[in-house]
């Protein structure tokens, strides 16, 4: 690999970091997020320079032209230095880089992707694997390949700001992809013999994690970790809700969709997929539509108008708007074009391609006063430090899905209060995804307990309840 150098410094947390990590090939950066992992990963890579041949990062796909920034922004390397992947690239047509820079989720699909990538790794490669939480299930594709491809590589990394997403079992795979021994079991099964205790009456259910302790001395001699309280003088989160009610439309579909869960108990259809299948009914009734066996129903409802109500009360605050459906994306950016002009809104979504993320995000960096998108596409690796102002106009169902998002804005650089607001539709949804959210717990995890634990007449009531 070509000898490169950084163009910014090391804040005292990351020289911390570099002090701890270096004299270990593998390494593992549990770093809470907006404390600069990315500046971290980097500087191990220049001290390794000498050692290694290339850096080949993993990371989530729409995380791919961040990733292609932070290496701009932090190193003197050129975009000639970077090799993105994209549909051009083959085993056969590799360009010569210092980086290359390879989506998780390819490596679950894509033949293409999987075999270039298997070329590419050698002894002298340094192996990153960027939001590792994506290859935490032992049995998924993707983990398996990145883990059996990179077991050749002489210096390995994992990223991540949230280790234990669900609980200890997160640890094995990621740990592992490091290195088996660090965690000293070779099968995800011996691990779970010694320090997972499953319930006896639902099967696949974990109830108690054994030798936690032991799990933590274990991986502290490869772990660096650190919070933003720990590391950065940040300024304070503050919340507020916006309430409003459902229409009389709404409320007519809202018991539909119920009365159709309450058929579905009745002849034992009441399963796990349909419990997410009636949550998203309900969520995506409540927010003015209903995606109905493929028929798109609309309702009138007061979700955008309370959205731009607020919105209005502000003055010239650059603002990031979080939804979950794209249906809500669209009606949200048109409405705010229609009040404030097209080019007000930066749009980071599903349907925006992959090859225009970056370009939109850039669009956010200099003019644009919004940035609209999903938490599932941007809720990751962006930095939105211009905003202070954020609206959840609705949540997911997982609370490390809002602790990412809430920190595209609180992170290093943020020199204002962050104003996180959520637009809460009472007596619905809202108030379950609400209350699971404030245990940082998932809503269907919660409510599938609670399913469990009771019979058939009870599952009516909470369904009722809902």
């Amino acid at each position: 690999m070509r000898i490169f150098e950084t163009t910014t410094d090391l804040l005292p947390h990351q020289i911390d970091a570099m002090n701890k990590l270096l004299p270990s090939r593998i390494n593992a950066l549990l770093m809470e997020m907006g404390t600069g992992k990315s500046r971290t990963v980097i500087e191990l890579a220049k001290y390794r320079s000498r050692k290694i041949d290339k850096v080949v990062w993993f990371c989530p796909v729409s995380l791919k032209q961040t990733v292609l920034g932070e290496i701009l922004k932090h190193t003197y390397c050129t975009r000639e230095d970077i090799c993105v992947f994209n549909d051009e690239i083959t085993e056969k047509t590799i360009p010569d880089a210092m980086w290359y820079v390879i989506g998780i989720e390819s490596m679950s699909s894509s033949a293409r992707v999987i075999l270039t990538a298997h070329k590419l790794i050698t002894e002298k490669t340094f192996v990153i694997l960027d939001e590792s939480t994506y290859c935490k299930y032992h049995r998924a594709k993707r983990t398996m390949r990145i883990t059996t491809f990179s077991r050749e590589a002489r210096y390995r990394a994992i990223m991540t700001g949230t280790p234990l997403s669900k609980g200890v079992q997160d640890l094995y795979s990621q740990f592992y992809f490091l290195s088996p021994k660090i965690l000293g079991y070779s099968s995800f099964y011996s691990f779970a013999a010694n320090h997972l205790e499953y319930s006896d009456k639902f099967p696949g259910m974990i109830v108690r994690a054994h030798n936690v302790e032991y799990l933590a001395a274990k991986i502290k001699p490869y772990t660096y970790q650190v919070t933003k309280e720990e590391s950065l003088n940040l300024p304070t989160k503050l919340m507020r809700t916006v309430y409003f009610e459902m229409s009389e439309e709404q409320q007519e579909a809202y018991g539909q969709a119920k009365y159709d869960a309450l058929d579905a108990v009745e002849y034992d259809r009441f399963d796990r997929y349909y419990i997410f299948k009636l949550f998203m009914w309900l969520q995506q009734i409540v927010s003015g539509f209903w995606n109905r066996n493929g028929k798109l129903l609309e309702y009138k409802h007061d979700r955008l108008s309370t959205l731009m109500d607020s919105i209005d009360k502000l003055r010239d605050d650059k603002i990031i708007v979080w939804a979950k459906f794209q249906y809500d994306i669209e009606h949200i950016a048109d409405a705010l074009r229609t009040a404030y002009g097209y080019d007000s809104v930066a749009l980071y979504y599903g349907k925006t391609q992959e090859s225009k993320r970056k370009l939109e995000e850039e669009k956010f960096h200099k003019n644009a006063r919004f940035f609209v998108g999903t938490q599932s596409t941007g809720g990751h690796g962006l930095t939105l430090n211009e905003a202070n102002r954020v609206f959840f106009y609705n949540n997911g169902f997982k609370y490390s899905e809002r602790e990412q998002a809430e920190d595209r804005c609180h992170r290093i650089g943020q020199e204002k209060d962050v104003i996180y607001t959520d637009i809460h539709c009472v007596n619905s949804i809202d108030d379950r995804i609400y209350k699971s959210l404030s245990k940082k717990s998932s809503v269907l995890y919660d409510f599938q307990k609670e399913v469990d634990k009771v019979k058939k007449d009870r599952i009516k009531e909470l369904i009722k309840s809902l």
